[in-house]
C-alpha cells in the first residue's frame, strides 16, 4: 500500500512539476510582450515600459526568471511598485501590478467562494445521482427506470449555460421562487452563506447528478448480475442489504473516479455558474484577468489549478485503492 501511495504521489508531483515549466513557457517565452500590454498604448512612454519591466523583472535572462518565480513559491518574493518594496509571503504566485498586490492574497479572497460553491454541488450531485441511478438499477426494464434515465438524458442535453440562466432570470427574479445568489462569509452569517449559495448549488447539483445517475445505474446493473450477489440472495439476505451494502460499494467504483476529478474540474472551471449568479470566485477573477491581461493572477490561478486537479486525483487513487484493494497491484 506504501508503495502504491509513493508511486502516486511522485506521479502527482511531476505533473505539478511540468505544468509549473509548461504555464511558465507560455506567458514568459511565448511572442507576446507582457510590460506592453500593461502598459497600454496611450499613455506608455519609454520610461513607464522600463519600469513595469524592471518590476516584473522581465529583463533579467529566463533561467534566472524561472529560478525566482520557483523559489517565491517556497521563500517568498520582493517586488517594487512605484518606488515601494513589497513583500510577497510564502506561496509567492507572482504580484498583480494591476491590483498592486500579491496573487496569493487575491486567491485566497476568492478561493473560499469557490469552495463554498464545490462542496454544496458535491453533496447534491453525490447524494442525488447515487440514488437515482440505484432506484433505476432496481427497477430496471420498468417504466420507473424509463422515466428515470429520459429524464436524466434531456436534462443533460440542454447547455447548462441555458438552464442557469432561465433559472435565475424566472425562478430568482421575476417570480422569486429561489433566493437570489450571492456571497456572505460563513464566519459572518452562516444563514446567509446558506441562502446565498443555495440557488447556484440546486442548478450545478441537479444539471450534474445526470451523469452520475447514469454512471451508478450501469455499474449497478453489473454489480447486481454478479456471482456474489446472487450467492448474498440465495443466503437470504433482504434486497435492500444486498443492494446497498454489497453492490453499492462494487457499483461506486466508476463513480468515486469521475467524482474526484469532476470536483477538481469544477472548483477550477465554475465560470459560468459564478458569473451569472455574482459570486466572486475564481472563475470571475479569471476573466476579469483574462479581460485585463493580468498575467501573474492567470500564472497562478492556472498554477492553482492544476494543483487541486492532481490533488484531486491522488485522492482518487486512494479511495480507490481502498474500495477495490486490487488496484494496489497496478
Amino acid at each position: 500500500m506504501l508503495y502504491f501511495l509513493a508511486r502516486r504521489l511522485v506521479s502527482a508531483l511531476s505533473v505539478v512539476l511540468v505544468t509549473l515549466i509548461a504555464t511558465f513557457a507560455l506567458f514568459f517565452i511565448a511572442p507576446t510582450d507582457p510590460a506592453a500590454a500593461i502598459c497600454g498604448d496611450r499613455n506608455c512612454t519609454p520610461q513607464r515600459y522600463n519600469d513595469i519591466k524592471e518590476n516584473l523583472h522581465l529583463d533579467r535572462p529566463v533561467v534566472q526568471q524561472f529560478a525566482e518565480y520557483t523559489g517565491g513559491i517556497f521563500v517568498g518574493r520582493t517586488f517594487t511598485t512605484s518606488g515601494l518594496e513589497q513583500r510577497c509571503n510564502v506561496p509567492c504566485l507572482g504580484f498583480s501590478f494591476k491590483n498592486n498586490q500579491p496573487v496569493t492574497e487575491m486567491l485566497k479572497t476568492r478561493l473560499p467562494v469557490t469552495l463554498s460553491l464545490v462542496l454544496g454541488y458535491a453533496v447534491i450531485v453525490l447524494a442525488l445521482g447515487v440514488a437515482i441511478g440505484s432506484m433505476a438499477a432496481k427497477r430496471r426494464g420498468t417504466t420507473g427506470d424509463r422515466v428515470l434515465m429520459s429524464s436524466t438524458l434531456i436534462l443533460s442535453s440542454i447547455p447548462y449555460y441555458i438552464v442557469a440562466l432561465m433559472i435565475s432570470l424566472y425562478l430568482t427574479i421575476q417570480y422569486q421562487i429561489l433566493p437570489r445568489g450571492g456571497y456572505t462569509p460563513f464566519t459572518e452569517n452562516p444563514l446567509q452563506w446558506f441562502t446565498g449559495l443555495l440557488t447556484p448549488w440546486l442548478v450545478l447539483g441537479v444539471y450534474g447528478c445526470t451523469q452520475y445517475a447514469r454512471y451508478s445505474r450501469g455499474s449497478m446493473v453489473e454489480s447486481l448480475s454478479e456471482d456474489y450477489i446472487r450467492t448474498a440472495r440465495a443466503k437470504g439476505l433482504s434486497d435492500r442489504v444486498v443492494t446497498y451494502k454489497h453492490a453499492l460499494r462494487s457499483g461506486l467504483i466508476p463513480v468515486v473516479t469521475i467524482f474526484g476529478l469532476d470536483i477538481a474540474t469544477s472548483m477550477t472551471g465554475a465560470i459560468f455558474t459564478e458569473r451569472i449568479f455574482d459570486l466572486p470566485g475564481l472563475g470571475n477573477l479569471v476573466l476579469q484577468s483574462l479581460s485585463t491581461y493580468d498575467l501573474p493572477v492567470i500564472m497562478g490561478t492556472v498554477l492553482v489549478a492544476s494543483a487541486i486537479l492532481v490533488t484531486m486525483n491522488f485522492l482518487v487513487d486512494v479511495a480507490y485503492s481502498v474500495i477495490d484493494p486490487r488496484v494496489r497491484i497496478a
